[in-house]
């Protein structure tokens, strides 16, 4: 590429390069792990609530049906909630959005001390919260809190690069990092719930504050 091409080249907003993207897809499959054991419902994967839901409710079990239906809920708050910042917080919404997650995930570990509902509704918020403001990495569409999506388009991506349709692997490549570090999350996030439950939502923190760091104190943005 010339120094014209990349004097030409548009800035990477920092809260969409691959030091903010790759925490967060961590972070988003260790959540997910950790609600799935402490509270038994998902924190991300509202499929999986909405298919619960109905397998139990079809079986006329609605006390464990209605179980699914606070994190759905949490969703659409938490997106509402993304939208309104992005509305009247502008550049700093990412930011401030972060700070929020770091409030509400560090405020869970007191979750043996809350309703079993209290510790639900904040990370299913926090999920949502994510999803609704970091929704592109490098240019690239992707999910931080779920991985259909990008697993579609990291093969799609694979294979118009073998098919000779497109010729850069890095575009896969980033979604296909994306899904590693979302596995290596639930993974970790598993591990870490079984062991050390009462301290486990400490490392989903450290990640979010590297993800606040990289968007509020970077002083130059990164060029494509």
């Amino acid at each position: 590429m010339s120094s014209l091409d990349i004097a030409a080249s548009p800035p990477i907003r920092r809260d969409e390069t691959m030091q903010v993207a790759l925490p967060l897809a961590f972070a988003g499959g260790y959540l997910d792990a950790y609600t799935w054991i402490i509270h038994g419902v998902m924190a991300n994967a509202q499929t999986a609530n909405l298919v619960l839901l109905w397998v139990y409710g079809t079986n006329g079990e609605w006390a464990r049906a209605l179980h699914f239906v606070p994190p759905m809920l949490a969703l659409a708050v938490g997106i509402v909630m993304a939208g309104c910042l992005r509305i009247t917080a502008g550049e700093r919404a990412s930011a401030i959005s972060t700070l929020i997650e770091i409030v509400l995930v560090a405020v869970g570990v007191l979750h043996n001390r809350l309703p079993d509902l209290a510790g639900t509704l904040g990370i299913s918020f926090v999920a949502a919260m994510q999803t609704a403001t970091f929704t592109r990495v490098e240019g690239v569409t992707y999910s931080s809190v779920m991985i259909t999506g990008n697993l579609r388009q990291a093969i799609e991506g694979l294979f118009a690069v073998v098919s000779g349709q497109f010729g850069s692997l890095r575009r896969p490549g980033i979604i296909a990092a994306l899904c590693v570090a979302f596995g290596i999350g639930a993974a970790v996030g598993a591990s870490a719930t079984k062991g050390i439950p009462g301290l486990a939502l400490g490392l989903p923190v450290v990640a979010l504050l590297i993800v606040l760091f990289r968007c509020e104190t970077r002083p130059n943005e990164e060029r494509r």
